[in-house]
């Protein structure tokens, strides 16, 4: 087993610190993968990633700031209250460690004339494998023994080292690494160049983990991903849909005919069921979430037949008196971690299935979509609380708004138009015009919601002083993995909110912009893209100053969306890159040109 100090991967760190260029953001990483050993490639990774592990599975290191202050302390043997005060004052725990172990060490410099103790190097290995015995540590005695680990790992590391374990440590590693940049380094640098990244990005989709994918390429080559398929317990990216306003346009794209299902006003939960029998539900952030829903888990267990599964669904909330579906935010009050019981109680939930994408050994999602909602029919036991997503084939455009009204009055949000032709396969990890969004709110001006990310903030005035007041959003560019503005966005937020805004936001703050964002605006304050909130607006207009769109309709134009109000959904259930994205902007700004021109034609008629 060869071992890779941790030095270098710091190396690493601090090169891709000091660039926003994606371009060489993966050259840095290309350079890295190719001297990297691969039996601790997999651990690289994660920690590249911010984390010891893939997002599904449910160890974090449970460390708060109060308990990483007195690991410090212990470590650099100085008072927790100076730990606490530079803390304050530089606003970087990491930083704050580096500091300390550098005063440390030329005071013993000093001591020594002829320079410090010699410092046996720690490897990726080491740091690793303390990590991960912090995250393992629980129960009674558990926060002494974390406390332990880690101030007895600052002790061997360098200032510099000792920055970036803090960093991962506290989740604020800042490096603005996109899980796409390292697919296209993976692939450049075990194939030589960009065009095994379809072949590595859909292993990715369909595994859900970085680390296990490089160790196969690092180790057998694009061979070892070529056979990947669904695995029960490793979740698969899910699909997404395009959104279109109309049902003529709806089944233009779909070839004259589709099938319609209801949109559930729910949280979307894929459903697995290993050989062990065991059942997991994940988040569509890939997030274990068994701990909300021990009731649907055990739905699932009873109502779906086969041995080992992996189907999608909704999860909805349900009136106990009237059976009625209730809206998204009545869901929420599931979203804890204590009370589960009385929450299980008061909110009682439902599921209704809408794909499958492996049954008993066989990967579904090469098939194509009657065929899956096939197979999903046949393995569902249905009843009151589990079923399949209400459906109906149409194949013009009155029956698709007939079925739309009916969805709208029985709760949902709208419908999901989907393809049933031969290519309709379940493209994990995309978006595209193989399923459709039709939402009652798409039907005029901009009383569509949109789901925007948080990317910057501003400081309030008045009685917003002292907190962030404002906040600059932005949509997704798929096509380029970028956030770009869209809005500022100051109204709609509670008094609370906006006291608790910092705090929401603390771990988001970075002192530059961040490589994925691309902004014209400077705002007092810099955000990682990770916090999706809901918006509505009046209307979407050209902008000089937003770089959404920048030059789809006129050179030199973004978008901009018009009085744009937070609704009061934060989109916790959603990725940032799940978020609205840019050309689905571009396409409701066409939209609204045409519901403006047809009145206009009309009065000159």
């Amino acid at each position: 087993m060869m071992s890779l100090p941790y030095s270098e991967l710091v190396d690493v760190y601090d090169k891709l610190s000091s660039t926003t260029r994606r371009l060489e953001m993966t050259e840095i990483l290309v350079g890295f993968f190719k001297r990297c050993p691969s039996d601790v490639i997999d651990k690289a990774v994660y920690l590249t990633q911010g984390r010891l592990y893939p997002d599904f599975v449910p160890l974090e290191l449970g460390m708060a700031d109060r308990l990483i202050i007195r690991s410090i302390s212990q470590a650099v043997a100085a008072p927790e209250s100076e730990v606490a005060a530079l803390y304050k004052k530089l606003g970087d725990l990491g930083n704050v460690a580096e500091y300390l172990l550098s005063r440390g060490r030329k005071q013993v410099t000093l001591h020594f004339f002829s320079g410090p103790p010699s410092r046996a190097e720690i490897t990726v290995d080491q740091v690793y494998s303390v990590l991960d015995r912090i995250a393992r540590s629980q129960g009674e005695g558990s926060q002494q023994e974390k406390l332990r680990l880690l101030s007895d790992l600052l002790r061997d590391a360098s200032p510099r080292e000792a920055l970036y374990i803090i960093r991962t440590v506290s989740g604020v590693m800042r490096l603005g690494i996109a899980d796409m940049t390292i697919i296209d380094a993976l692939s450049i640098a075990f194939t030589g160049s960009k065009e095994a990244r379809e072949t590595i990005e859909r292993a990715y989709n369909l595994t859900s983990d970085l680390g296990t994918i490089a160790k196969a390429l690092a180790t057998g080559g694009l061979a070892a991903l070529g056979q990947t398929r669904p695995t029960p317990g490793r979740p698969v990216r899910p699909m997404l849909a395009e959104r279109l306003s109309t049902p003529e346009e709806i089944l233009e794209k779909m070839g004259g005919k589709c099938a319609v299902e209801y949109k559930y006003d729910g949280e979307r939960v894929q459903i697995h069921r290993g050989e062990d029998g065991k059942v997991n539900l994940f988040s569509r952030r890939l997030e274990n979430i068994n701990g909300h829903y021990p009731d649907v888990a055990k739905l699932a267990s009873g109502g779906i037949s086969s041995r080992s599964f992996i189907v999608e669904g909704e999860i909805i909330a349900v009136d106990q008196t009237t059976g009625e579906m209730l809206p998204f935010q009545e869901l929420m009050h599931r979203r804890r971690k204590y009370g589960v019981e009385e929450a299980m109680q008061a909110y009682p939930a439902a599921l209704r299935l809408f794909d499958v994408l492996y049954v008993d050994g066989k990967d579904m999602t090469l098939e194509p979509y009657p065929v899956r909602r096939e197979a999903l029919r046949c393995i569902t036991m249905e009843a009151e609380t589990i079923s399949l997503a209400t459906q109906r084939v149409v194949g013009n455009p009155r029956s698709l708004e007939e079925f739309f009204e009916e969805a709208i009055s029985e709760g949902c949000e709208g419908l999901v138009a989907k393809s049933m032709g031969a290519s309709s396969v379940y493209k994990a990890g995309a978006r595209g015009w193989l399923w459709i969004k039709y939402k009652r709110d798409y039907k005029s001006e901009m009383q569509d919601s949109v789901d925007l990310v948080a990317v910057g903030a501003y400081w309030g005035t008045g009685r917003r002083a002292g907190n962030i007041g404002t906040l600059l959003l932005a949509a997704y560019d798929p096509e380029e993995d970028m956030f770009r503005t869209v809005c500022k966005c100051s109204t709609g937020f509670s008094d609370e909110e906006i006291r608790n805004m910092h705090s929401v936001f603390e771990r988001s703050i970075i002192g530059h912009r961040h490589a994925r964002v691309d902004s014209k605006l400077t705002p007092d304050i810099w955000l990682t893209p990770s916090k999706v909130l809901e918006i509505r607006g009046a209307e979407i207009t050209l902008s000089p100053i937003h770089t959404c769109g920048m030059g789809a309709i006129r050179e030199g134009a973004g978008f901009a969306i018009r009085f744009p109000r937070f609704t009061g959904k934060w989109r916790d259930e959603k990725r940032p890159e799940d978020a609205t994205t840019v050309q689905e902007i571009v396409e409701m700004y066409r939209r609204q040109l045409k519901r403006v021109d047809e009145p206009v034609r009309s009065k000159n008629a």
